[in-house]
């Protein structure tokens, strides 16, 4: 039989934008490559990519449209959609009903929802969950440069002589652009300066870490721009021919913003400080690239003009290897800025001017336009709670878990009369609360173009048939459009004329005024389009020093550091939040790999060892963290990654996964008064111990009868099945419940509480339960792979195989499925002396990259000094 060649797609996860080979292997089984002729990745893959062939499956789909709890077929659903918003609009007016959509849809999807909204109801209620992640870039953009334009491009890591990560944990969340970077400083020598409250892996590697106080970044970039402009470092050419400095702004800048004042305000030593001043100064190819770090805060649009003003004032911007760089989190981010998919712009990065809205008016035929901007994400569901929105059409996204207060969140959709969702997946927090659900194509079975960080259009192509009745989320928006009586601006027949249609608009009355512009793809054709190779408008933005402002020059926006509350007594720690390596958004799809779900098994507080101390914690400890707008349980983590007194949780767990780790319960619903962008970064917390009586883990092959009911369970995919980490206080007896049929098998130890349960079909395993009060459980490696064994064990209640077995240890190389006792046995056993050593005899590291942080400190950790070689060699 002969395969079939590889399907050229793009990855579904992060901005970064990678290139996939995709090979259909029959019944729904790929074979996941990277693409080696994609620019944004060279054929690298993270690991989440990598394993992007373990999401594909039929679990967990949305397979048909749901009235209620009740199957339905399309045209009943989308009657009923049609129906309810044209009620409501005509009842209450167009601003009544509102659309929340999600970087997770491909540009020609946003652009359709966009359109309709905005055009057609009349409302500019649109907002997207990249609200939430990148939309104080875009205000800093714009107020900057006059239009959301990112004036950086991967080549310009090739050639820089400095890095400067600003709020990013780039080895874990931009693992490729990592790389990159890590390529660069082994081949030129470039420095990498990493600014994070936060030791992460990201610093393992650095020549500088500064660890600043959260939301001093303010204060650390103007003391960096004073600095310039005292040791003589400005490009007064550049500044007097391309950028408007606003009166006072160098008199300003001077005041408070010395050395000594700086180190103070962020909480570093003065000689560390220096030497990045000094680092910057003496490096003009320098890109500062920057993250969630720095866009969700409560001051992001100010943290972004800091760093955009310090390039300006320098020069570096406009030329090869220099550039302020804002890496988004989301695959199409950048294709929904660009469609206006934000409730703040109109389209085609124009905003809410009256000739804006007219030419877009025009150019859609539009019968009712939106005249102003809509509500932002936060003040759109605070609306929904409010009852002035009353019909809503969530797509692509879990605001019932992703949003700030989220507790809130879940309070206004019980109580909006009418909620629409447009998902895959069939059971999803947000799902529950909807009154109809509408099964919409993934990833795989999607067609249509993204747009990455550095402004690269590429092609998301349809490999698998779609799965059960789902269809793409564009014909859905298209179809409601055509039923609320607009049929002839919404009659597409493919993705193609959707693009089409989008580059015609871009390049509409654009006498140059604004870069945006894909009028190359107005008239493409079908095949064209199909076959479209990756681009990337804006070849080199600013290049010659004229920026879309109406005189062409760029601003210096003044921008000062806002004050930094101190610890309050009720609430004395302050609450950091982002991702882990091998996770996605709200797990969704990542949740369904077995190979990504054991890095990280259970949702973390990570903490300074002094405070656990502190508080009367110890590692692997329950703990309770609140806030004062909700609570939630979190297994201890020790960091001296950590600074005193901050403390970090991931956004990825929801109620269908674990019992804890609802991280977006805890977040204050306030947000940057420019952008709109809430401020996950620094929230007023505390932290508690719960009284845990015993511990467990229960593996089962299919899914368990009931949900564990006890305090602590966190369900993690395993191959064959599930693995349920367990912890309560009374009786664990409750556990049972959760046990299938079948023949039993059963052992217990009254002097150490424990028991341990086994229950088999036939010959093979369903499922075993461990649980113990004071004695120790073994590892679960050798427990999950028996679900897959033909015969039971006869050792399967101890928990190990006869005689001696290895333990690998906490998992490091998800790619390769290496493990901390494997690698640290290797190191000694094959003398193993450097990070590239440990690839060529395990294989870790050798493909996205992301654990070589990890190793090199295992190395550290491991060797004497001397013998260790730095992982950038």
């Amino acid at each position: 039989m002969i395969e079939p060649a590889p399907i050229r797609t793009t990855c579904a996860y992060c901005g970064v934008g990678c290139g996939v080979l995709a090979t259909p292997l029959g019944d729904r089984a790929v074979r996941i490559a990277g693409d080696p002729d994609h620019p944004a990745n060279r054929g690298r893959l993270c690991s989440k990519g990598t394993h992007l062939g373990e999401t594909v499956g039929m679990e967990g789909r949305l397979l048909h449209p749901m009235i209620g709890e009740k199957r339905a077929s399309w045209d009943k659903a989308l009657d009923l959609v049609a129906r309810r918003f044209q009620e409501t609009i005509a009842r209450h007016g167009p601003d009544s009903v509102a659309f929340y959509v999600s970087g997770q849809l491909l540009t020609e999807d946003y652009y359709v929802a966009n359109k309709l909204m905005k055009g057609f109801i009349g409302s500019a209620n649109i907002d997207t969950n990249s609200r939430l992640c990148m939309s104080s870039a875009v205000a800093g953009h714009v107020r900057a440069f006059g239009e959301d334009v990112v004036p950086a491009s991967y080549d310009d890591l090739d050639v820089a002589d400095l890095f400067v990560l600003v709020g990013s944990n780039t080895a874990w969340c931009h693992p490729i652009v990592y790389q990159r970077i890590q390529a660069a400083r082994a081949a030129r020598g470039a420095k990498l300066v990493v600014i994070d409250p936060r030791r992460t892996e990201t610093c393992e590697d650095a020549d500088l870490h500064l660890a600043i106080r959260p939301g001093s970044d303010v204060a650390l970039m103007n003391g960096l721009l004073a600095y310039c402009a005292r040791e003589g470092l400005l490009d007064e050419a550049y500044l007097a021919a391309s950028v408007a400095t606003p009166a006072h702004f160098w008199t300003d800048i001077q005041r408070d913003n010395d050395l000594w004042s700086v180190a103070r305000t962020c909480d570093v030593a003065p000689d560390q400080l220096h030497r990045f001043f000094e680092m910057f100064a003496a490096n003009q190819r320098t890109v500062t690239l920057f993250s969630q770090g720095i866009n969700q805060a409560l001051r992001g649009t100010d943290q972004v003009n800091a760093i955009i003003n310090v390039h300006l004032a320098t020069g570096r911007i406009g030329k090869p290897g220099a550039a302020p760089f804002s890496i988004t989190g989301q695959p199409n981010a950048m294709g929904g800025r660009e469609v206006g998919g934000l409730a703040s712009t109109l389209a085609a990065h124009m905003d809410f001017a009256s000739d804006n809205v007219d030419r877009v008016g025009r150019f859609w035929s539009a019968p009712r336009m939106a005249t102003k901007p809509g509500l932002k994400a936060v003040d759109m569901f605070r609306a929904v709670g409010e009852g002035r929105i009353k019909a809503i059409w969530i797509m692509a996204t879990n605001p019932a878990v992703s949003m700030p207060d989220a507790g809130r969140v879940r309070e206004a959709l019980a109580a909006c009369p009418f909620v629409v969702v447009s998902d895959c997946i069939a059971d999803t927090d947000t799902g529950r609360f909807a009154h109809v659900r509408l099964p919409a194509a993934g990833w795989g079975e999607k067609d249509g173009t993204v747009t990455n960080s550095e402004r690269r259009i590429s092609r998301q192509r349809q490999f698998l048939p779609f799965a059960g009745e789902a269809k793409p989320d564009w014909w859905i928006i298209g179809e409601i459009g055509r039923r609320m009586g607009w049929s002839p601006a919404f009659s597409y027949a493919s993705p193609a004329d959707i693009y089409r249609e989008h580059a015609r608009l871009s390049a509409y009355g654009n006498d140059g005024a604004r870069l945006f512009d894909m009028r190359r793809d107005a008239a493409i054709g079908n095949p064209a389009y199909d076959a479209m190779e990756p681009w990337r408008w804006g070849k080199t933005p600013f290049a010659h020093g004229v920026f879309s402002t109406p005189d062409g020059k760029a601003r210096l926006v003044p921008t000062v550091q806002a004050p930094i509350a101190e610890p309050l007594r009720d609430w004395p720690l302050t609450l950091n939040t982002g991702r882990y390596r091998d996770q996605w958004h709200t797990m969704t799809r990542t949740g369904l790999s077995p190979k990504l779900a054991r890095h990280r098994e259970e949702p973390l507080v990570e903490m300074h060892p002094e405070d656990i101390e502190r508080l009367g914690l110890a590692e692997d400890d329950i703990a309770r963290v609140a806030t004062p707008q909700g609570e939630s349980l979190f297994r201890v983590l020790a960091s001296e990654g950590q600074r005193r007194g901050d403390i970090f949780t991931p956004i990825h767990w929801t109620d269908r996964q674990s019992s804890g780790g609802r991280t977006g319960l805890l977040p204050r619903p306030l947000t940057d008064p420019h952008s709109g962008q809430p401020g996950f970064k620094s929230t007023p917390a505390k932290v508690e111990k719960v009284a845990i009586e015993w511990r467990g883990f229960l593996i089962v092959r299919d899914a368990p009868k009931s949900w564990p009911q006890c305090l602590w369970a966190t369900r993690i995919t395993v191959a064959g099945g599930a693995l349920f980490e367990l912890a309560g206080a009374g009786a664990d007896e409750v556990l049972d419940a959760c046990l299938p049929s079948g023949a039993r098998i059963e052992a217990a130890d009254a002097a150490r509480g424990s028991r341990r349960v086994a229950i088999l079909d036939g010959d093979r395993l369903s499922a075993v339960l461990f649980v113990t009060r004071s004695g120790e459980l073994p590892s679960r490696d050798w427990l999950i792979a028996q679900l897959a064994a033909p015969q039971v064990a006869p050792t399967l209640l101890a928990g190990r195989a006869p005689g001696a077995q290895p333990d690998r240890g906490a998992l490091i190389c998800s790619c390769f499925d290496v493990g901390l006792k494997t690698i640290v046995a290797a190191i000694g056993a094959q003398q193993l002396t450097d990070v590239a050593a440990i690839g060529t005899a395990l294989g870790a590291g050798t493909n996205c990259g992301s654990c070589r942080p990890a190793l090199a400190r295992i190395l550290a950790e491991t060797l004497p000094a001397k013998e260790t070689v730095h992982a950038a060699e």
